[in-house]
């Protein structure tokens, strides 16, 4: 189930918030760290302030987008201050996120988001994520180096690893009834997208409204069968739109 814990970095500047970054998710049993354009790696200094999670380091994945870190994971929670412009699902406890992700994560992978040191996420990839979460601080000096923040997230989901139930069989959801990948949902908005503006619902793109309706579905959360559904929908409309 932790193994299935993706730790998502995105243009970290500092190499050695990277080996530091890798040390805490070790101390709290995770292993599987992706890297989004990294300033700089390999680098001595992420392999140094690795101290023992040097496997960690030498393991990460490195990609070209985020988009392409997540597009496997069922549930993706970018870590922000709260942004209210951005209608997605949001946690104010980091130990609520953190039980639904260790849920999500027995049947598939999942993904925690970290962005740069100086300036986060921007909010085009805070809508690559399906949720949001901060964690709580002194409202005076909330300032959390990015390595802290991930041993925060992570001891959050390795407490409620540790704090689940553990009587009594569960059978495997079938593949059907658990939760669509990024990649699944980024197809079923572009299909929605492509309806709509065909339709004349939208006469141009619209962000906002693109936006709304994915918070609507990041909380509905669809099953895949559900998301099959919904696109044999938009097919069968799309099929009596007229041709542009």
């Amino acid at each position: 189930m932790l193994s299935n814990i993706r730790v998502v970095l995105v243009q970290t500047f500092h190499p050695g918030n990277i080996g530091a970054s890798a040390r805490a998710m070790k101390t709290m049993g995770l292993s599987d760290l992706v890297l989004v354009r990294p300033r700089a790696f390999p680098d001595p200094e992420a392999t140094r302030l690795a101290a023992g999670a040097e496997d960690l380091v030498e393991g990460a994945r490195v990609v070209d987008s985020l988009a392409e870190a997540v597009s496997d994971c069922v549930q993706v929670v970018g870590a922000s201050a709260r942004l209210r412009s951005l209608p997605l699902p949001h946690f104010d406890e980091p130990d609520a996120m953190a039980r639904e992700l260790v849920e999500h994560a027995a049947h598939d992978p999942v993904a925690l988001v970290f962005g740069r040191e100086r300036s986060g996420l921007t909010n085009d990839e805070i809508r690559l994520c399906s949720h949001q979460v901060s964690i709580p601080a002194n409202p005076d000096y909330g300032i959390l180096n990015l390595s802290q923040a991930v041993q925060v997230l992570a001891y959050e989901a390795f407490t409620a690893w540790r704090r689940r139930p553990t009587s009594g069989y569960r059978p495997a959801l079938p593949p059907e009834e658990r939760q669509p990948s990024r990649e699944q949902l980024d197809h079923f908005h572009g299909h929605l997208a492509r309806v709509m503006q065909g339709s004349g619902f939208l006469t141009q793109p619209h962000a906002r409204t693109e936006a709304q309706l994915q918070a609507l579905f990041a909380r509905a959360q669809p099953s895949r069968r559900e998301l099959s559904l919904l696109r044999g929908l938009l097919a069968s409309l799309e099929h009596h739109l007229p041709e542009a």
